[in-house]
């Protein structure tokens, strides 16, 4: 049994060689576990932290707790039947990955999406940005023992996901942008409660304003604390509001505008501290540019349909079916065959919460993917944990990590 152990600790320093410094082999430094089950890691996520009394040295992320093969699962179904699986991965942003995931099959098959439903997609894509980053205020705010501002955000949170439910009978896992459009078009309640949204959110935002932006204690677990620099950001290939953070205006919406973002007038908040406390204020301007771009995009919603006219890709109307043979037998053949794609290989990108989400997509000519792989942003920006956290307190590793807003779903795929 002594020498077992004594083979299975050795194992281990081996495998910790190339993480940790001789200092922590030799015991001067201490190793320390955080996770995978602390509640700070806001998901099933493992520290390895090496420490100099408080003084964090390093900082090593180990994911893989929560992998579920996401994309593998999607190259065994047809193209359609594959996307309810894209709102598992970011939980945060169901709309925004269904979004991504759909621009890709349109580019593949170069399908067509109505003006209607390029509007509506902008409506829903930047109300669950206001959501996520709600989830976000509320959790890391918390963090720090600002436990008001979680639970207010969370009651305006529940606005958001009760549109949702309203337009496809769910309220997070709701796969309602398809190829082509959406599942149905918004039914007749949509635009008021809409518009509730954008009367009752500048306020709200001003109350977690009042409680955070000068407040003395949150100001000093923030400001300073976890910094990037732009230059760091670029060479991990970190985006979203880490990057804007450090003052890179750096925005798909803007750079690569898709689904008709060209045509809203909106900036791009930046900061220049590029610590934890300049990513809070960025993303709660973010949170004020959102409303903007839902405002213009509701003030200027077209008629028409919803869904393309392409019959090949787009299963009919649910109204044909009952007195068509020919609409019914066309809608269960795309159920049960799907379409076929060309041997051809996308890729496309969106504006997710979390920064960049990009989808490439290999047709193989039948009517399943050769390969499916998704560029998460939580995944790529759990990379800089170590950056942010080094020569920091432990107890700064709780706002640090609220800051990046990472979402494990969107890493172990």
């Amino acid at each position: 049994m002594t020498e077992q152990i004594k083979n299975y600790r050795e194992t281990n320093i081996n495998e910790l060689k190339h993480l940790v410094s001789e200092r922590a082999l030799s015991g001067e430094t201490m190793l320390l576990n955080m996770g995978p089950q602390h509640p700070s890691t806001h998901g099933v996520l493992r520290l390895l932290l090496e420490l100099d009394g408080e003084i964090v040295l390093n900082c090593i992320p180990d994911i893989g707790f929560l992998h579920t093969g996401i994309e593998k699962n999607m190259e065994s179904k047809t193209y359609q039947k594959a996307e309810v699986m894209t709102d598992r991965m970011d939980y945060l942003n169901n709309v925004g990955n269904n979004f991504v995931y759909c621009m890709a099959i349109e580019k593949l098959v170069d399908l067509d999406v109505p003006e209607r439903a390029q509007a509506i997609r902008v409506i829903l894509a930047e109300l669950t940005r206001l959501s996520s980053h709600l989830i976000w205020i509320g959790t890391s705010a918390l963090d720090l023992a600002a436990m008001s501002v979680y639970m207010y955000a969370f009651r305006e949170r529940e606005m958001i996901l009760d549109i949702l439910e309203m337009c496809s009978g769910q309220r997070m896992m709701t796969t309602y942008i398809r190829p082509g459009g959406l599942w149905r078009d918004v039914p007749a309640g949509f635009e008021e409660a809409v518009r509730d949204v954008i009367r009752v959110f500048p306020r709200r935002l001003d109350d977690y304003e009042s409680m955070l932006t000068k407040n003395a204690l949150f100001l000093e677990r923030t400001v300073g604390i976890g910094p990037i620099s732009t230059e760091d950001c670029i060479r991990y290939g970190i985006t979203g509001p880490i990057l804007r953070a450090t003052g890179k205006a750096f925005d798909l919406r803007k750079i690569r505008p898709y689904s008709g973002y060209e045509r809203y007038d909106f900036n791009v908040p930046t900061q220049t501290g590029g610590d934890v406390y300049s990513r809070y204020l960025v993303r709660v301007q973010e949170m004020r540019e959102s409303i903007h771009i839902i405002e213009q995009a509701l003030d200027k919603l077209p008629g028409g349909p919803v869904r393309s006219n392409n019959r090949k890709f787009v299963p009919p109307p649910r109204s044909e079916i009952g007195v068509s043979m020919e609409a019914l037998i066309h809608h269960f053949k795309l159920w049960t065959e799907g379409f076929s794609a060309p041997a051809e290989s996308v890729y496309v990108t969106a504006e997710s919460p979390r920064g960049e989400i990009g989808v490439f997509l290999e047709g193989n000519g039948g009517p399943k993917a050769q390969r499916i792989h998704f560029r998460t942003p939580s995944f790529v920006n759990l990379q800089i944990m170590p950056l942010l956290t080094r020569r920091h307190f432990v107890a700064d590793l709780i706002g640090i990590i609220g800051s990046i807003d990472v979402i494990l779903g969107d890493s172990d795929r």
